[in-house]
């Protein structure tokens, strides 16, 4: 874990890159206490250790399905798949799919234990750090960690999505959603992959959504706290941030520091995991 040290910083966005509708802005002031968050997601080595203690089964083995991305399913398979969201065709509900097996039946990962673990709910997030001794970051936790130190960037780095050419992050690489980069497949990369932010953070943007303790609301900047501010009203939706390798500027950018996602405290997709936090420690 990393020691984040307590301080003030300006939360939000009042760009017009935002999305109004999520709620990222107005900016404000907001002050947080000292607080510890790991460097990077959990992977799929720390949560299997979590199951093989505990026999704990997630919400996506209990349902028998999860949503994957369209291309990170075989074609076979794809095409006996027959219900398909009209809003969002590119989520196959596939049978099988999980934490260990994240493409469905025949899939493994045995070969990415170091890759953020995906397909767990928040309820599967909250179990594991119940057992860790940690707890899931506020959503102002979160994005004070994401900033680095650095006030006012759109990202952890800076402004520049990729300075002097540099890829620092997991995005989507191509035209979404049907032609990736040549040499680049839709998918996680390692957890402690490409640059840290200042405080030696990574992969706070992009790679896999992370879910954050907060229930969503688009007006949560007037209805929170200024000092270690949480949303305690439920809404229904839990609250997410960093974005995944599925976030392409020309219909998602959210990436971003400010930015933010949410969705059902029992949903699991191929892109979703989470970090864990903890209170401050001493040394």
């Amino acid at each position: 874990m990393v020691q984040i040290p307590g301080g003030t910083f300006t939360m939000g966005t009042d760009s017009a890159e935002g999305f109004a509708e999520d709620g990222e802005g107005p900016a404000r002031e907001v002050e947080l206490t000292a607080f510890a968050i790991a460097p990077t997601a959990v992977t799929n080595a720390q949560f299997r250790d979590f199951v093989r203690a505990t026999r704990y089964i997630t919400e996506a083995e209990q349902a028998g399905s999860s949503f994957v991305f369209y291309l990170q399913v075989d074609e076979e398979r794809r095409r006996a798949i027959r219900q398909v969201s009209r809003e969002l065709p590119w989520w196959l509900p596939v049978e099988g799919a999980c934490w260990q097996r994240p493409w469905g039946a025949g899939s493994d990962i045995h070969d990415r234990l170091d890759h953020p673990v995906v397909h767990v709910s928040w309820n599967d997030a909250a179990a594991y750090c119940a057992w860790a001794g940690a707890r899931l970051p506020t959503e102002a936790e979160w994005e004070y960690a994401a900033r680095g130190g650095l006030a006012g960037q759109r990202y952890p780095w800076g402004d520049e999505l990729e300075p002097e050419g540099e890829r620092r992050c997991n995005i989507w690489q191509g035209n979404f959603p049907a032609q990736p980069a040549a040499g680049w497949q839709p998918g996680t990369m390692p957890a402690k992959s490409l640059w840290p932010n200042g405080w030696g953070l990574f992969n706070m943007a992009g790679n896999a959504w992370e879910w954050c303790a907060d229930w969503f609301s688009p007006t949560y900047h007037a209805e929170t706290a200024g000092r270690d501010p949480l949303q305690q009203r439920a809404t229904g939706r839990k609250s997410m941030r960093g974005g995944s390798f599925l976030c392409h500027a020309s219909y998602c950018n959210r990436y971003r520091v400010a930015a933010r996602g949410a969705n059902t405290p029992g949903s699991s997709a191929s892109n979703v995991g989470f970090r864990v936090a903890a209170a401050a420690f001493n040394d």
